[in-house]
């Protein structure tokens, strides 16, 4: 005969139950609560004011977002749901329930503040014995925007509905006119429709100012670039060389038919996809430390590519406490390379390791065991860094940067589920990436001191 455990629902417990003992000793709740009690929130509890009803104590709602977000749940509401129905999310907030009015304003009031509880985070880390600045990779991922790329609006279609509604408000102004003499269709309200229209053509009118701002400032950008190379064709002209290739056009004013902006979050782009297709983007960009994939710095923008991305990241990079040590050497794909870029890295006294071309996957074996090459004569940086890249000990430590960076991005977005921005606008997805990264720090602190 089969022997089950008994199953009682009605009995009540003897003594009060304690949350402290529903959880395993090792739980990431646990270690959440732990690493939140040791940041200073001072800066967040000088924020309130101390009047109307008691208010939830910031450790309580920055650890509950810190573990939605390491377990995938990031939704303010489903987060005061598991506040009931999940044991761990029970043990983080103390068995109380803050709604999620609460969660979100927190959310949203203290973006600013993370920035310097990631810093914290690091700062544990190093106290743990867990991080020590080195080798950093760099890379970037596109993170849709809370918004729809099928809500945005070019200037090619901006016209089109302009010119059509612009013919409509005409007409309708015509059979005003005739009111009195012709019927008016049943059921239409002839001055709604005008005004109906008339508040249509003034959000157009706006979305087509925003896009010509953009034009004429990508217009700047492609001027400078232009006139850069025909000096350096000019100057290769004058040391009686012949440039390769065609003069290069001179660049158009004005907006392009396919130019467009999101009417959801106007501040996002829309971007390619590694999977193909395109979306509506941001551009998150993380530095991630080589030994242990702790994310030491990021970033957000609005760029498509990643050439421009590489001196802010540096400029987090040189803002960290130098407790955390010295970062050696940066590495990074073709996406960020350019003599500037370079030059911005030994500027900080880190070895640029760019990489110049697209990597051979199998590099045939005779290659790879052939003797170094000579070091270049000239004082070219980017031509040292690619003798560095083509050496031994250059392939050796390049390669780190797949098996450092790219898995932090698939476990952010796959494991832990978070492949949107919850908030819309530029500086609020910044403060999201963040936290999302920080949430992923702790995660990773977990494992780390287990093992």
């Amino acid at each position: 005969m089969s022997r089950f455990v008994a199953v009682d629902r009605e009995t009540s417990y003897l003594l009060p139950p304690s949350v402290d003992e529903w959880l395993p000793e090792d739980h990431l709740a646990r270690f959440v609560v732990e690493v939140i009690d040791k940041l200073d929130l001072s800066e967040l509890t000088r924020k309130y004011a101390g009047r109307g009803s008691d208010a939830h104590h910031p450790a309580v709602l920055l650890g509950l977002l810190v573990y939605g977000y390491a377990s995938g749940v990031f939704s303010s509401r489903k987060i005061e749901r598991a506040s009931y129905d999940s044991v761990a999310f029970r043990f983080v907030a103390a068995n109380t329930h803050p709604d999620h009015d609460t969660i979100a304003t927190f959310r949203r009031r203290f973006l600013p503040q993370v920035q310097a509880l990631f810093v914290q985070v690091l700062m544990l880390a190093r106290e743990m014995k867990c991080l020590k600045l080195g080798n950093i990779a760099l890379d970037g991922t596109k993170v849709h925007a809370n918004a729809s790329k099928h809500k945005a609006l070019s200037w090619a279609h901006a016209n089109k509905i302009e010119a059509q509604l612009r013919q409509e408000v005409q007409e309708l102004l015509a059979l005003g006119e005739k009111a009195d003499r012709a019927a008016v269709p049943d059921g239409m309200d002839v001055p709604a429709e005008i005004a109906r229209r008339e508040q249509r053509l003034k959000a157009i009118e706006q979305a087509k100012a925003k896009i010509e701002e953009r034009a004429k400032e990508r217009f700047e950008g492609e001027q400078s670039a232009h006139a850069a190379k025909v000096q350096q064709r000019q100057a290769q002209r004058d040391a009686g060389k012949k440039p390769r290739g065609k003069d290069p056009e001179p660049p158009q004013s004005g907006p392009r038919a396919k130019d467009q902006i999101s009417l959801t979050d106007e501040e996002s782009r829309i971007m390619a996809q590694s999977g193909g297709g395109f979306e509506q983007s941001y551009n998150a960009q993380a530095a991630v430390d080589t030994e242990t994939m702790l994310v030491v710095a990021t970033h957000v923008s609005q760029a498509t590519n990643d050439m421009r991305e590489l001196v802010p990241v540096l400029d987090k990079i040189s803002a960290l406490p130098g407790d955390l040590g010295q970062v050696s050497s940066l590495l990074a794909d073709t996406g960020y390379c350019s003599a500037a870029n370079v030059q911005a890295c030994e500027a900080q006294q880190i070895e640029p390791m760019l990489a110049v071309k697209r990597q051979k996957h199998n590099m045939p074996v005779l290659e790879r065991f052939a003797p170094d090459a000579p070091a270049p004569e000239d004082d070219d940086p980017v031509a040292k860094m690619t003798h560095r890249l083509g050496t031994k000990a250059g392939r050796v430590l390049y390669g780190l940067r797949k098996q450092a960076v790219e898995p932090v991005f698939g476990i952010i977005k796959r494991a832990m589920g978070w492949r949107q921005m919850s908030m819309r606008g530029l500086d609020k997805a910044k403060g999201d990436w963040t936290l999302a990264t920080m949430a992923w720090n702790i995660k990773r602190l977990h494992v780390l001191r287990a093992a």
